[in-house]
């Protein structure tokens, strides 16, 4: 099968790879010899969340004191 790059540096992929895949929205990208290797990767939202606090570097105090500061009346909430 063929499929075309556009200006865009979009690909599309056919039907038939797709379908034999199932529910996939994201690909790990990787090049090996020349080749581009698609694998399908299944993200958890919960795994998306995780993964941008341990990128923020924010502990589980820091979201409960912003949680607890934003339950604060305005008047009340120091910065």
């Amino acid at each position: 099968m063929l499929a075309k790059i556009t200006s865009k540096n979009q690909l599309t992929l056919p039907k038939s790879v797709t379908s034999a895949l199932g529910e996939t929205e994201y690909f790990d990208v990787q090049t090996r010899n020349g080749q581009i290797i698609l694998t399908p990767v299944r993200i958890q939202r919960a795994d998306a969340v995780r993964a941008k606090l341990a990128e923020l570097e924010l502990s589980e105090q820091d979201i409960a004191d912003a949680v607890a500061w934003a339950r604060q009346p305005v008047a009340k909430r120091k910065k």
